[in-house]
């Protein structure tokens, strides 16, 4: 059992770091903060067996650096030791260069290794705004309609993901290495107006169903990072219903590279669509009820039946050219999930009436 040393687990780094540890078998978790006891720190830095040293306490990061070495020395101890350093030249990154000095003298004197890490703009789940990146406060202003300042629209920031953060760090605890020095990958680059503009798109999914082109990783992590800043209250929004007679069909999710989900519920007895596309191809799958499917070829009126249920979910492709209907064969709702490859325009239909 490996005791780890988290300092400073309760930023955001901190939080996103010992989730990742909680998943981690045979080691120990040790948490110090700020307004900790010092006499706790020293039983804490003993016992430990790795530390990570990734406190967010700016300006007393050189003191705790060199109270956290000295008590190692004095203890004979050779401790691995991983911190967080900053790229910025400000007073803060002032503090941060002695600090690295005071870990980089700890490893020439002890052999011990070290691990500093150089991170610049860090994004992800419990980032606090107005403090740890532009992305933190973007989403949260944006999501909860807050007014949003952009000095230089143009200004390229470099982001990196923090499970990308915390997958690196944790490396660390069973694999060693010589160097000192040490960045995170990948990094995304993205100029703040492409940043705002993503996550203005993500902020109008909720109302316009359109999902952002998810294609790359870093809208991916984006996504993931813009829904953290929600509250609890806009977790859920309601989908426009289509009613008829024989049932109710909604959109779900539509995106302008896969096309559009939608459910749709049928009636006891009644017979759905009666109508064939020429471009816009479909997918169905049961997932409540039983249905018989119908589809004719409108060149041949060759006719294919498919009986389907919740008993086996099966998708069924829904081929252009084929009149196709499906009816409910039971006495309860029928539910189906739909896949269409485009999204409708309404200027610009394809769907035709015809009976199978």
């Amino acid at each position: 059992m490996k005791n780890i040393l988290v300092i400073g687990y309760n930023g955001f780094i901190g939080k996103n770091l010992l989730e990742g540890l909680s998943r981690m078998d045979g080691v120990n978790i040790l948490k110090y903060e700020m307004d900790d006891t010092g006499n706790k720190l020293k039983e804490y830095v003993e016992k430990a067996d790795f530390i990570y040293h990734i406190a967010e306490f700016k300006q007393c990061n050189m003191d705790l650096t060199k109270y956290i070495v000295e008590t190692l020395k004095k203890l004979d101890k050779s401790t691995p030791i991983l911190i967080i350093s900053s790229i910025q030249s400000n007073q803060y990154g002032v503090s941060n260069k002695k600090a690295e000095n005071i870990i980089i003298d700890y490893r020439e004197k002890t052999g011990a290794n070290v691990y500093i890490y150089r991170l610049g703009n860090v994004f992800g789940k419990w980032s606090k705004p107005n403090y740890n990146a532009p992305v933190a406060t973007y989403c949260n202003n944006i999501s909860k309609d807050l007014h949003i300042t952009i000095s230089n629209k143009n200004r390229e920031l470099e982001l990196v993901y923090i499970d990308d953060v915390v997958d690196k760090f944790l490396k660390h605890i069973y694999e060693s290495s010589d160097y000192i020095y040490y960045n995170v990958n990948p990094i995304y680059r993205i100029t703040i107006k492409e940043l705002v503009d993503s996550i203005y798109k993500i902020r109008k999914n909720a109302e316009s169903l359109i999902m952002p082109n998810m294609e790359s990783d870093f809208m991916k992590k984006l996504y993931a990072t813009y829904i953290s800043f929600l509250k609890p209250k806009y977790f859920s929004y309601e989908l426009k219903e289509h009613k008829d007679d024989c049932g109710k069909v909604s959109e779900f999710i539509k995106s302008k590279q896969f096309g559009k989900i939608s459910v749709s519920t049928t009636n006891q007895g009644c017979i759905r669509w009666n109508h064939y596309h020429n471009t816009k191809a479909e997918k169905i799958c049961v997932v409540k009820g039983s249905a018989l499917i119908k589809f004719k070829n409108i060149n041949t009126n060759e006719i294919i039946e498919y009986y389907l249920s919740d008993e086996k979910f099966e998708a069924v492709e829904i081929p252009v050219g084929y009149t196709h209907s499906i009816e409910n064969l039971l006495d309860d709702e029928l539910i189906l999930l739909i896949w269409a490859s485009q999204i409708c325009d309404y200027k610009k239909k394809d769907t035709y009436y015809c009976e199978t």
